[in-house]
C-alpha cells in the first residue's frame, strides 16, 4: 500500500472509530465557587508556550498531510479555521513529503492559507537534523513537534520496530534547530518516566498526548489480517498524562491532548497544570463535515466555552485558571495515588 492512501485511509478510520465512550477528563471537577469576582468582559485567555506568544490556548493538533489532494483539502479548511479564529495549528508528519518533495504541497497550503498564524511542523523522532529543518522551512513553521508513536508503529504492518537513540536525536534536534521543539505522544500518554528523560534534552515543550481521543491503534488495527487487539486499551488515560508531565516537568510548558471535546475539556487541562490544549478529531469531523467555516465555528464555541467556564471559577487569566481548586475523582484519583502523585495539592488551592 502507498503512503497516500494510508494517509487517506488514517482520516477515514479516524472517523470512524471515533473517541473513547468515558473521558478521563471527566474525573476532574471545579470547586464551584459562589463569589468569583469574575467578568467574562475582563477574561483573558491568552497564553505563551516554549516562547511562543497565543491569542488562546486551544490549538488544532497534527493530522494530515501526504495523502494527495484529499489531504491538501483537510488541510486548507483546518488553516482557514485557525486564521478565523487564532488559534495555533499543527500540520501531520510531513516525513512523506521529506521523502517525496510531490507531497510538500498537501502541507504548504497550511501556510498559504493562514499567511500570519502560528503553525507548527511535525516529524517523527527518527529524522536527521536536517530533515528536522527541511520540515520547517517547508511551511515556514513557528515551531516543530516531533510525535512520539511507538505503539501504532508497532501495530502498523509496515511500521518501524527499532526505536532506538530517539531521544539523542530528539536532543540534536532540539539543540540546533532555530524554532522551538515540542514532543507530543500521538495518543498513549506521557509518562512520568519519559518526561523527566525529557527535561534535559532542551525540548521546549511536551504535549502528553493521552488515550481518549484518536486511537492509532484501532486505527492501524484495521489495516491488519490478524488485529492487535489488546494495544486497543493501551496507554495513560488523558487526565493522568497530563498530571504525570507535569509533575515531571513543571515549570515548563505543556499541552494537554486526548479526547478534548469542549471548552470545559480545556479548562480542566489547564487547571491540572497545562499551559494549552489540543485538538484533533473533533475539529477534524467538523471540516470534513462542514468544511472551514463548520471547523471556525466549532473552535468559537470551544472559546466562549473556554471563557465562560474561566468566570465560573473566578480566573481572569490562564495563569489563574491553573491555580483554581479542583478534586480528582475515579480512576484518574487511583491512578496518581498509585503513582505516588499527591491530588490533594489540586482541592487545597487557590486563586
Amino acid at each position: 500500500m502507498s503512503r497516500a492512501r494510508r494517509k487517506q485511509d488514517h482520516i477515514e478510520y479516524a472517523l470512524s472509530t471515533g473517541f473513547s465512550a468515558e473521558s478521563s477528563l471527566d474525573d476532574i471537577q471545579f470547586v464551584h465557587q459562589s463569589l468569583p469576582d469574575s467578568a467574562s468582559l475582563y477574561t483573558d485567555a491568552s497564553v505563551e508556550i516554549g516562547g511562543l506568544s497565543l491569542s488562546s490556548p486551544i490549538l488544532i493538533n497534527a493530522m494530515t498531510g501526504g495523502g494527495g489532494s484529499e489531504t491538501a483539502a483537510v488541510n486548507a479548511s483546518l488553516a482557514e479555521a485557525a486564521a478565523a479564529t487564532g488559534v495555533a495549528m499543527a500540520v501531520g508528519s510531513q516525513t512523506s513529503a521529506i521523502k517525496n518533495e510531490q507531497e510538500s504541497y498537501t502541507y504548504k497550503v497550511v501556510r498559504e492559507k493562514n499567511p500570519d498564524g502560528v503553525i507548527f511542523a511535525n516529524t517523527g523522532s527518527e529524522v536527521s537534523v536536517e530533515q528536522a529543518a527541511q520540515a520547517v522551512e517547508m511551511i515556514q513553521a513557528d515551531a516543530l513537534q516531533i510525535h512520539l508513536n511507538v505503539i501504532q508503529e508497532l501495530v502498523m504492518p509496515e511500521g518501524d520496530r527499532d526505536f532506538q537513540g530517539a531521544l539523542d536525536r530528539i536532543g540534536r534536534i532540539a539543540n540546533e534547530l532555530s524554532v522551538p521543539v515540542i514532543v507530543k505522544e500521538v495518543g498513549f500518554g506521557i509518562s512520568f518516566e519519559t518526561a523527566a528523560k525529557l527535561r534535559s534534552s532542551g525540548v521546549a515543550v511536551i504535549d502528553a498526548g493521552g488515550s481518549g481521543g484518536t486511537n492509532f491503534s484501532m486505527i492501524e488495527n484495521k489495516r491488519r489480517e490478524r488485529p492487535f487487539a489488546f494495544f486497543d486499551q493501551w496507554g495513560i488515560p488523558t487526565a493522568a498524562a497530563i498530571a504525570e508531565t507535569v509533575h515531571a516537568w513543571h515549570p515548563g510548558s505543556v499541552i494537554g491532548s486526548g479526547g478534548v471535546r469542549h471548552g470545559l475539556d480545556v479548562a480542566r487541562i489547564i487547571a491540572l497544570g497545562g499551559s494549552a490544549s489540543g485538538m484533533a478529531g473533533a475539529v477534524l469531523r467538523e471540516a470534513k463535515d462542514s468544511g472551514a467555516e463548520g471547523a471556525a465555528s466549532f473552535l468559537r464555541q470551544v472559546q466562549e466555552e473556554l471563557k465562560t467556564v474561566m468566570t465560573a471559577v473566578g480566573a481572569q487569566n490562564i495563569n489563574e485558571l491553573q491555580r483554581a481548586p479542583i478534586v480528582l475523582r475515579g480512576e484518574t484519583a487511583h491512578w496518581l495515588k498509585e503513582r505516588g502523585i499527591d491530588t490533594s495539592v489540586y482541592s487545597r488551592r487557590s486563586i
